[in-house]
């Protein structure tokens, strides 16, 4: 029998609903971040990046900068409006 069939055999390796909880807490904070960084980067390039080419001009890459700036600056705003309420 396995450990599904019969959990009180189960190997000590097993994660508590806490670690469980933790774990995917994690991750999707990690595919939170990656989806924010894909869509910054998309949107900035879009906005900022003229005439591609092998490096970035001082006003491209300040225009970055400012932006990736605004992106965070406005989840964080986001965040708190959406989670303050919630205490």
């Amino acid at each position: 029998m396995d450990s599904f069939s019969n959990p009180s055999s189960a190997s000590s390796h097993q994660l508590s609903a806490q670690d469980l909880k933790n774990q995917l807490k994690n991750q999707l904070a990690l595919e939170y971040a990656q989806q924010f960084l894909e869509t910054v980067s998309g949107k900035c390039f879009e906005k900022c990046i003229t005439k591609p080419g092998s490096s970035l001009s001082g006003s491209e890459s300040s225009c970055i900068s400012r932006c990736v700036d605004r992106y965070i600056e406005a989840t964080g705003i986001i965040s708190k409006a959406l989670f303050s309420g919630q205490r």
